[in-house]
């Protein structure tokens, strides 16, 4: 007997936008990136589905195409996080489709925030559900809350395999050119596994270190 193939409840917006989006990120992003950041964008909208949340689609799906660009050679001599090139790409792109600039925020500040657990889940809804689909790709958080077969379903259309260990060496291979993005912030324990003889930055240390007297 032949299984039907489980509909998924949300879809990719059918605009420009969203289309031109999926072309500049795709050429720009590896296989691996390109299928985990449209994984990002149907965990994140299935998630506000469950929720309730009134959000954008193409806001959050512009937001989840765009979140992990500035982990790309590009961007390996900026100097900055790779959040903040990310979401300075976005707005870019999305200024020159004349987006509204409240929108063009809300897309900066889901990319810049996404590595940043506890504070975008108390932000407009494409801010959280962009952190809320990475964090479900990446480290299963809320792994029961969606429905098994919309989660085989989002995985049969971008497949994972041995996404665990090859995200990991992505995050490396973005930051590592630039170790001092990584401070106090996440990023410093991927560096931590995967760059030999990288050092944490101590925030202890800034503070006693710092030239105050007292």
């Amino acid at each position: 007997m032949t299984t039907t193939p489980h509909a998924l409840t949300v879809r990719v917006p059918d605009s420009r936008l969203a289309k031109e989006a999926t072309a500049l990120v795709r050429d720009a992003v590896s296989e691996l990136l390109y299928d985990h950041s449209r994984r990002v964008y149907f965990l994140g909208a299935l998630q506000g589905a469950r929720l309730g949340l009134d959000f954008d689609p193409e806001l959050l799906y512009v937001a989840a195409m765009f979140h992990d660009l500035g982990l790309t050679a590009p961007f390996h001599t900026s100097g900055r996080r790779f959040e903040v090139d990310g979401a300075d790409e976005a707005r870019r792109f999305l200024r020159s489709h004349r987006v509204p600039e409240e929108s063009v925020r809300r897309v900066w500040t889901a990319i810049a925030l996404h590595t940043t657990p506890g504070i975008p889940e108390f932000m407009e809804p494409e801010v959280a559900l962009v952190t809320a689909g990475v964090a479900y790709d990446v480290a299963g958080i809320g792994y029961h809350d969606l429905a098994g077969a919309d989660r085989e379903a989002v995985v049969a259309l971008h497949p994972r395999p041995r996404f665990k260990e090859r995200i990991l060496e992505a995050f490396a291979e973005g930051v590592a050119p630039k170790p001092e993005t990584a401070f106090g912030n996440i990023k410093a324990d991927v560096l931590a596994h995967h760059v030999p003889g990288f050092e944490r930055g101590d925030f202890v240390r800034l503070v006693l270190d710092s030239p105050w007297a007292e």
